[in-house]
């Protein structure tokens, strides 16, 4: 590694360390053609923007990832979720959570490849990716009520099923 890749990389592992000792956790965007390594020009990015915590898992608890959402919202969406965890909620796979003052509805489901998503997360705790942190996918509803799976749902194609995605 170059020294000046080398040197934004410590910089940033020690701002991550900093934000998660904090605050908890802290939440990692990724996509929009934004990319802010040295050498990076933005990756020409071709599937949807994603977010993720980390440092859900330093409590006991797998890392929270969100697709197809803009940067407020997946802030304001992980943030609501990780405060309930930390709080001493155990949000479980499967069990459909309604969403505070909202219509909106999301079921958490167990993503199988984390290693090749939740990069920063590893990094962060250390691990490679074939032992990585453990992640649940926050899978939101459409304006209808419908999950990806279910027939006629419109936010299907920006929130790739579990397993299928590597970022």
């Amino acid at each position: 590694m170059d020294p000046k890749t080398r040197a934004w990389m410590d910089q940033a592992e020690a701002q991550l360390s900093t934000l998660v000792r904090r605050h908890r956790w802290m939440i990692q965007y990724v996509g929009g053609g934004f990319c802010d390594v040295p050498g990076c020009d933005g990756g020409g990015d071709t599937g949807p923007p994603f977010a993720y915590t980390v440092g859900l898992f330093g409590m006991g608890h797998p890392e929270l990832l969100v697709f197809g959402v803009s940067p407020p919202d997946a802030m304001w969406l992980l943030n609501l979720l990780a405060g309930r965890i930390a709080a001493g909620e155990n949000l479980i796979p499967g069990h459909v959570i309604g969403i505070d003052h909202s219509l909106q509805r999301v079921v958490l489901e167990e993503v199988p490849n984390p290693g090749d998503i939740v990069h920063v997360a590893n990094r962060f705790y250390r691990r490679r990716s074939n032992d990585s942190v453990p992640v649940l996918q926050v899978t939101w509803d459409d304006d209808m009520g419908r999950f990806p799976w279910d027939e006629g749902c419109t936010v299907a194609e920006c929130q790739p099923r579990p397993g299928s995605f590597v970022g």
